[in-house]
């Protein structure tokens, strides 16, 4: 069924709410307003205050208390409203909710999820429009998703929240009106596997949330050229499926990777390195990197839309690739 990504979002928490009482979920402003976005419309009438309520704005109280919970038995769903504000409660993140399975023994589950709206947003400015998966990307023991469509959204979502591994779980707000076939039913996605959203022979593109769909774009206007391009959704940022993209750059021999953070010590960054380290001798050419330009984001949407990589920057370095090559 068409359904959209917000709506996805909203269907998988209902569903497994429905699933476990033992689900919980806390944040700003998610209870009788219904979250910022509306995700949460109707959940406080469905499933009543002991397991809808709001918080105070901490989002270090409110991962400290997921964090809680989940030791106690619980499977909160902690929202922090925009995902700068993870930097809040980096410490609580980066020490604590990654590190204490590994610290505490094999019998330890630590099951939670953290959501957090991510991205541009058409005049946000540079407090509420980051992209934060390459910063915890340093942070050994915790997962990352990043859905790019409703039914990853959907799919991945119900798997975090059965999963006994503490989660961070981006969505973009930039997705959330976009349109997309779900299943029907109960479904999950398996948690570290990408998917290949367009197969080609030419050059491999590896694109993140937003940037899956601008790299989509890309490779309908280079089709155009006879530029064939392989678009790849890691979905997952960590752990990182790597065969899904060997396997491509064994075919292609050329890749570049997408994404709306910074540039520099961004998820490209780390990608490349990992690229040149095991497929060096697969590649034509250096491992290219499109992503936002290294500025705090600006409050004026022109100079906003400047920043950000879009489907002609995307072309543009595909063309400089393979020209690399001749």
């Amino acid at each position: 069924m068409q359904m959209t990504y917000l709506q996805a979002v909203a269907a998988a928490l209902r569903e497994e709410m429905q699933r476990d009482d033992k689900i919980i979920m806390f944040g700003e402003d998610i209870a009788e307003f219904g979250n910022i976005f509306g995700v949460t419309r109707g959940f406080l009438e469905e499933f009543g205050p002991k397991r809808i309520r709001n918080t105070p704005i901490s989002e270090t109280a409110i991962v400290g208390t997921a964090l809680g919970a989940a030791v106690t038995g619980f499977r909160p769903v902690a929202e922090l409203m925009y995902a700068d504000f993870t930097m809040v409660a980096f410490t609580e993140i980066f020490h604590c909710v990654s590190k204490w399975r590994f610290m505490h023994g094999a019998d330890y589950k630590l099951p939670m999820v953290i959501r957090c709206a991510m991205g541009s947003s058409f005049g946000a400015g540079s407090e509420h429009s980051n992209c934060v998966e390459s910063l915890f990307m340093h942070a050994p023991g915790l997962t990352i998703i990043s859905p790019s469509t409703p039914a990853d959204a959907k799919g991945l979502l119900k798997s975090a929240i059965r999963s006994d591994n503490p989660i961070l779980f981006c969505e973009h707000k930039q997705l959330y009106q976009t349109k997309g076939e779900v299943p029907e039913g109960d479904y999950t996605i398996p948690i570290g596997v990408a998917d290949v959203k367009r197969p080609g022979k030419d050059v491999t593109v590896i694109a993140v949330g937003l940037m899956v769909r601008r790299a989509l774009e890309a490779a309908e206007k280079l089709e155009k050229e006879g530029i064939s391009i392989e678009v790849i959704d890691p979905r997952t940022i960590a752990p990182f499926d790597k065969e899904t993209v060997f396997e491509s750059i064994r075919k292609t021999h050329h890749a570049i990777i997408v994404e709306e953070s910074n540039k520099t010590a961004g998820i490209g960054a780390e990608l490349a390195a990992m690229l040149q380290e095991e497929m060096y001798d697969e590649l034509d050419g250096p491992v290219g990197r499109v992503a936002a330009l290294d500025v705090p984001m600006p409050y004026n949407i022109t100079l906003e839309k400047h920043v950000i990589p879009d489907a002609d920057d995307i072309a543009k370095a595909v063309r400089a690739q393979l020209a690399r090559s001749l």
